[in-house]
């Protein structure tokens, strides 16, 4: 399994940005993609997460209603959508996998994913 992140870059107080991972290599849906972002001084914080096969996904109190996570299934390709960007959202952004997810999303922590993207970068100012 491969994750690939794009879409991170410079951007402008109040700004957006649309953050993109494909990930390759599962056959089937049963697994959960997750947008975590770290920065200097911070814990890493899981942002959202979605579940392939079914779509139920999970937004982060502090960033619910600015961010907005959805997929193309059958790209394998997951979004996360920033709105209304402040400084205190710079970050490396990064997208996990947790495999072998049946129904939902179950990691409670980053050490439950099994496959990590090298992340982007998204720096507001």
């Amino acid at each position: 399994v491969q994750l690939v992140e794009s879409g991170g870059g410079s951007v402008q107080d109040g700004g957006s940005l649309k953050l993109s991972c494909v990930a390759s290599g599962y056959a089937t849906g049963h697994y959960c993609i997750a947008w975590f972002r770290l920065s200097p001084g911070k814990e890493r914080e899981e942002v959202a997460h979605i579940h392939a096969r079914s779509g139920r996904s999970y937004v982060g109190d502090s960033v619910k209603g600015r961010f907005t996570i959805s997929q193309d299934y059958a790209k394998s390709e997951v979004y996360l959508q920033m709105n209304s960007l402040n400084p205190d959202d710079t970050a490396v952004y990064t997208c996990a996998a947790d495999s072998m997810q049946w129904t939902g999303c179950s990691a409670t922590s980053p050490g439950d994913y099994d496959y990590w993207g090298p992340g982007t970068q998204v720096t507001v100012s």
